[in-house]
């Protein structure tokens, strides 16, 4: 594997896609980096010290992930990126139940007029957002309903309708300004682009993870803790055992045999052939986990608001609270709703059945037509059970982790749900791009024997990457934007 790492860098086209990712990585941060105007520098730092070593649960963690922190840091990126997955699963259940929708789609430009869609849609979102965290700015005390303690703390200078409308127009431009780099990483660069940002957005966290289960468990307050250091071991041993398990399990896939029969076209004669149809086991991925998450949070968030007095409304929040029995049940039926919800609105067995009948294939044993939807449909359905059942696993890990071990859901979070899931999705993605360039170059992939699996490679770096000239010159724009901001800093806060 290392020396694949190494290959990477004497292929040209691969080493400038890679600087280019990196650069447009650095910017990213940057963005999250930076603060909003109008906003108090010093109060805004007092509070991320007092909250340096907890994380919230629920939507807190969904926004905490896909903003990379610049919602707590109100960075210039503070929606992130999230604005653009939700319309895109909102696009996306519309494709499989409008008809109309459905229909585009399968139609020529299709995809490009779904993409535009698409972008409208996050556009809308992201104004909408941007309005409601313009109030919760000026009134901190509402983001505790997610998990986001500012306490009393004024961190708005100067509260009113200038300070909305910069807040509002920086809040949308800076998604859109994500939405295209994504898209430049996914062209010109490695792997996909708005994956690989929530994937930077998750690894971000992982130094004061680090930090935090150091001090919570071999060294606190100046005293080492020897059966903490042995804690600590076997939560890195376990962590090992748990990305093993989910990297196996979503490579996972129920290979159904295809028998292609012989067939003349023109004045050829092709001989029957026999292929495969890939099942994956998650076919859903993360979106059954990502669902039941945001609408088990979304109650909580109103309820506090609208009712923060009600007796009743605190008796029921207690009862989805992520720490009672009534919230794991509640969570896993809806996994395993959401899975099936997903497989029933993605996954069209009758069109496949169709498409192997026209092109004169057919599942051995099984006739051609309704009969093979059917048996596609009833094999799909006991895939998605066992994976609606490791996806709730997962999902639980952390909460588990945290009670058990008394471990700060900050380091939990590595354990399993949202953020490993989405991780290890785009490092093997990554790596499959990878892979494959090295095997056209003649160079050895990260396997000596076979490929890693996957059907969407094809998908990424379809674009020219990055001349050479541009990527040097990204990168000392980058240097400068660094050094400029190291002085004021230095200048400014020192």
């Amino acid at each position: 594997m290392i020396s694949a790492f190494a290959n990477s860098m004497k292929v040209p086209e691969l080493r400038q896609r890679i600087l280019f990712t990196l650069a447009m990585i650095v910017i990213v941060r940057l963005g999250v980096q930076i603060p909003l105007p109008g906003i108090d520098i010093n109060a805004l730092n007092h509070v991320i010290e007092q909250n340096s070593d907890t994380s919230g649960s629920g939507m807190g963690a969904i926004l905490t992930i896909f903003s990379g922190g610049a919602l707590q840091q109100c960075g210039l990126f503070t929606l992130g990126i999230m604005p653009y997955i939700s319309a895109s699963i909102m696009t996306q259940l519309l494709t499989a139940v409008v008809p109309q929708w459905s229909k585009m789609m399968r139609e020529e430009g299709g995809r490009q007029k779904m993409t535009k869609w698409t972008r409208g849609i996050a556009i809308g979102i992201a104004i909408i957002q941007s309005w409601f965290l313009v109030n919760s700015l000026e009134n901190p005390s509402q983001l505790q309903a997610i998990g986001l303690n500012f306490g009393d703390t004024q961190i708005v200078m100067n509260p009113g309708g200038l300070f909305a409308f910069t807040t509002i127009l920086i809040a949308v431009v800076g998604t859109m300004f994500l939405m295209w780099i994504g898209d430049q990483i996914t062209e010109r660069g490695i792997g996909n682009g708005v994956s690989l940002i929530i994937s930077v957005n998750i690894i971000h966290a992982l130094p004061g993870a680090i930090s935090v289960a150091w001090k919570s468990l071999v060294y606190n307050d100046g005293v080492v803790n020897p059966m903490g250091a042995m804690v600590l071991v076997a939560l890195i041993v376990f962590l090992i055992l748990v990305v093993a398990m989910v990297v196996t399990m979503t490579q996972a896939q129920r290979r159904i045999p295809v028998q292609y029969a012989k067939r003349v076209v023109g004045n050829k004669m092709f001989n029957g052939a026999k292929q495969y149809l890939p099942l994956k086991l998650n076919y859903s991925g993360v979106m059954p986990v990502i669902f039941a998450t945001a609408i088990l949070s979304l109650p909580s968030m109103l309820l506090r608001q609208i009712w923060p007095n009600s007796a009743f409304v605190a008796k029921f929040l207690a009862w989805i609270d992520p720490a009672s029995t009534g919230f794991y049940v509640i969570s896993g039926a809806m996994i395993f709703f959401f899975s099936y919800f997903w497989v029933a609105t993605m996954f069209q067995p009758s069109q496949i059945a169709e498409d192997l009948k026209r092109n004169g294939g057919y599942i051995p044993g099984i006739r051609p037509g309704p009969p093979t939807a059917s048996y596609l449909d009833q094999t799909m359905q006991r895939l998605t059970f066992a994976g609606a059942a490791f996806l709730t696993l997962l999902y639980f890990i952390p909460s588990l982790v945290t009670q058990l071990g008394q471990i700060p859901f900050i380091v939990s979070q590595f354990f399993g749900g949202t953020s490993l899931l989405i991780l290890v999705g785009v490092l093997l993605d990554m790596m499959r791009q990878i892979e494959t360039t090295l095997l056209a170059r003649n160079y050895d992939g990260f396997l000596k024997k076979g490929k890693i699996k996957g059907k969407y490679s094809h998908l990424q770096g379809t674009g020219a990457p990055a001349t050479s000239k541009s990527v040097i010159t990204l990168w000392i724009v980058i240097a400068i934007v660094v050094l400029a901001a190291t002085v004021w800093y230095t200048t400014v806060m020192g």
